[in-house]
């Protein structure tokens, strides 16, 4: 009976740290989730223009010094100057596709809302259709948008493709 008893406290114990972590789970993804409202934004893609990113690069910039090391970086003795803004109170967030084979793909903002953990950017990747007329030159397309301040992390979805 004291084997018994002890199985069925360990059962009991198991039971309660389930619903405990469940209640836990449940709790934090509804709180994290909670008040999202849009959020505005400054698209910078032109205003930086061509940059050919060769890899998929999604980050995130507090300095105008960190986003030109970024573009140095990806193109050595020929990058862009990065834009003045007031770094103070804003931060740059970019996300590279990397290479794409035409003129037919693009990168568009769908969503940008901030939540109570974080602001969730939704992008979506434009694909050209077999019969659409594209000039077959390698793209790169990107979007480099100007967020006022949040210290939030920010979680890039990409749609598409």
């Amino acid at each position: 009976t004291a084997l018994r008893s002890t199985s069925t406290g360990r059962a009991a114990l198991v039971a309660v740290v389930l619903l405990a972590a469940g209640v836990w789970l449940a709790y934090t993804h509804w709180w994290g989730q909670g008040d999202a409202h849009p959020l505005a934004y400054r698209d910078l893609t032109r205003r930086i223009g061509r940059v050919e990113f060769t890899r998929k690069v999604t980050g995130v910039y507090h300095s105008r010094g960190a986003l030109q090391r970024l573009l140095d970086a990806t193109m050595p003795g020929r990058a862009p100057k990065a834009p003045p803004l007031d770094y103070s109170h804003d931060e740059v967030v970019v996300v590279s596709l990397g290479p794409r084979s035409s003129s037919g793909y693009s990168l568009r903002v769908v969503r940008l809302v901030e939540r109570r953990r974080g602001i969730y950017l939704t992008l979506h990747e434009r694909t050209p259709t077999l019969g659409e007329p594209v000039d077959p030159h390698v793209t790169y397309p990107y979007r480099a948008l100007a967020i006022h301040g949040t210290a939030k992390p920010v979680y890039v979805k990409l749609q598409g493709r």
